[in-house]
């Protein structure tokens, strides 16, 4: 028997940045659950502090 496993879904055109908006390129998943997304301009910008406090950092 295999346990399932949970995944996230691929980012869509539908995924906004939770900073400005604009399309989502990055889903940070926080060690606590959570997720953020962020565009490439903010996900560059954060990039230091996102890598600090999540778990996984996906490109998309």
């Amino acid at each position: 028997m295999t346990s399932p496993t949970l995944t996230r879904p691929e980012l869509t055109a539908a995924d906004r940045c939770d900073r400005c908006g604009a399309a989502a390129q990055v889903r940070a998943i926080l060690s606590s659950g959570g997720e953020l997304l962020f565009c490439g301009h903010h996900a560059r910008e954060y990039e230091s502090k996102l890598k600090e406090i999540a778990a996984e950092i996906q490109r998309g």
